[in-house]
């Protein structure tokens, strides 16, 4: 594996971490439980959760 590779996998890693813990914020934040639910389904659809 070379360094522009490893780089690359690296950040998007950091972004797919950066981006679950963004949608778990939302999730735990919800206002109610249907959106808290609506969430979660989005997040699944889009794999995200």
């Amino acid at each position: 594996m070379n360094s522009m590779s490893f780089a690359k996998n690296f950040r998007q890693r950091r972004a797919a971490n950066r981006t679950q813990r963004a949608v778990q914020r939302a999730i735990n934040s919800a206002a109610t439980p249907a959106m808290r639910d609506e969430l979660i389904l989005v997040a699944q659809r889009s794999r995200l959760y």
